[in-house]
């Protein structure tokens, strides 16, 4: 090979890596703040990974993501949104707690939020219709469908008299529902206590607390819920308790029942919203979406072993049973 030929050839093996990396500047960045774990989130990261590919947003291709973990750990949330505030990110994604975190860190980056509790209420936005600000996302309306949740509990116990909620009380969206649940089961005349958690580690003290008699467990959704469900399901087991969740993938580990709209779905349509911001869209002008349809989900397995016999007509309105 010709001396001439040589330097040009390495000349251009030393310039694509160059070009290709100031392509890749130019690619969008969404920074996701997951509040939980990549395991605890890995469904609905890639349900919305996926939706991104349909839209032709492909990861490592023609858009970035930075991925960062809290794992149940809200002090963590504010320490997240700063370092995406840093990395000057096109959009943040994130759930839940840590919404109120990623807006307090910035008020130009949008943010979208797969699920919110109440965002109206908790000041997230400044309606549904009219987010205004920098922030939109989904409703899950969870505080709305807890009375539901109490009378599907009662539906399957009638005979049921004391049952607790456990709930980050750390977290606005855990302390409304407990709200809710509680007027729920005082117009059914049922007994409640609250097993308070802000901490991985006041699980196990929480279930040491619970009241003889003590026949279900409803469990508020939330980080700290998402990255401790299996270690929560298990004690409930234990102790002879029907669980009620808000979410499909908290049933893990011998969970009961579920209520509540698709997380997985949810997340996808977190991905239409990145894609319309992405491509010039305010989030102030993005209503907030709601979910149109609510699942029931009944575990057979945790019936069984909880010597439960779930009514006909209760398996008949469910949306799936785990057998």
């Amino acid at each position: 090979m010709r001396r001439r030929e040589f330097v040009t050839l390495l000349g251009g093996a030393t310039a694509w890596p160059l070009a290709a990396r100031a392509q890749q500047a130019k690619w969008p960045t969404i920074g996701v703040l997951g509040a939980s774990t990549p395991l605890n989130w890995n469904p609905w990261t890639a349900a919305f990974v996926q939706r991104l590919r349909e839209l032709g947003w492909i990861e490592g291709r023609t858009v970035a993501i930075e991925y960062r973990w809290a794992e149940g750990r809200h002090e963590r949330y504010s320490e997240i949104a700063t370092e995406f505030v840093r990395l000057k990110v096109d959009v943040i994604l994130t759930a839940g707690g840590a919404v109120p975190a990623a807006k307090q860190a910035t008020s130009t980056i949008p943010i979208v939020f797969a699920i919110a509790v109440d965002p109206v209420g908790s000041g997230l936005v400044a309606s549904l219709a009219r987010p205004g600000g920098n922030v939109t996302g989904s409703s899950i309306q969870s505080v709305e469908v807890a009375g539901k949740r109490v009378e599907i509990l009662h539906e399957l116990l009638p005979d049921l008299r004391r049952m607790a909620i456990m709930g980050n009380v750390d977290y606005d969206g855990a302390v409304r529902e407990i709200g809710e649940v509680q007027a729920a089961a005082a117009k059914l005349g049922l007994n409640v206590d609250v097993l308070k958690i802000r901490h991985a580690r006041d699980v196990v003290p929480a279930f040491e607390t619970l009241k003889s008699g003590t026949q279900a467990l409803y469990v508020c959704p939330d980080a700290l819920v998402n990255a401790n469900h299996a270690r929560i399901n298990t004690l409930a087991l234990g102790s002879r308790l029907a669980t009620m969740h808000g979410v499909r993938d908290y049933l893990g580990a011998g969970g009961l029942m579920s209520y509540g709209a698709s997380t997985t779905d949810l997340f996808r349509r977190a991905g239409d919203l990145v894609d319309k911001i992405l491509k010039g869209a305010k989030p102030a002008d993005l209503p907030v979406e709601q979910p149109t349809k609510f699942d029931l989900v009944i575990n057979l397995v945790t019936a069984r072993a909880l010597g439960l016999t779930v009514p006909p007509t209760l398996l008949a309105r469910a949306d799936e049973v785990i057998e």
